[in-house]
């Protein structure tokens, strides 16, 4: 008499790793992934696309020199206000260029006959 082969256990059950412990091992490495979409036509480049994703923590990011969301102004608060004062010492500038012209033109008037 045979005995029935032994089927393997559906993924998640048993000593398998649970969803929480391969999110936090891929979060702690991080994983790229990287692709490339090229199309031809007679030997001829029409478009390429270039893919690249990295799924990382924030601090394995960092690490790797990655911290792009902090100058963000849509991510970042602090940005945002950068990006206030920067704008403002811009518009400041512009107005005492204007006045100054502004001020020039003005003598050159009185001075005209």
């Amino acid at each position: 008499m045979t005995t029935p082969g032994r089927f393997p256990e559906p993924y998640g059950q048993g000593s398998g790793a649970n969803l929480a412990d391969i999110l936090e091992r891929v979060l702690d490495k991080g994983v790229v992934i990287a692709g490339d979409i090229r199309i031809n036509l007679l030997d001829i480049e029409l478009l390429t696309i270039k893919l690249r994703l990295i799924v990382a923590s924030v601090d394995k990011a960092k690490e790797m020199g990655i911290d792009w969301w902090e100058t963000d102004p849509a991510l970042s608060s602090r940005a945002r206000k950068n990006e206030l004062a920067r704008e403002n010492a811009e518009l400041r500038e512009r107005l005492a260029r204007l006045e100054e012209l502004e001020l020039e033109s003005g003598r050159a008037r009185k001075e005209a006959p």
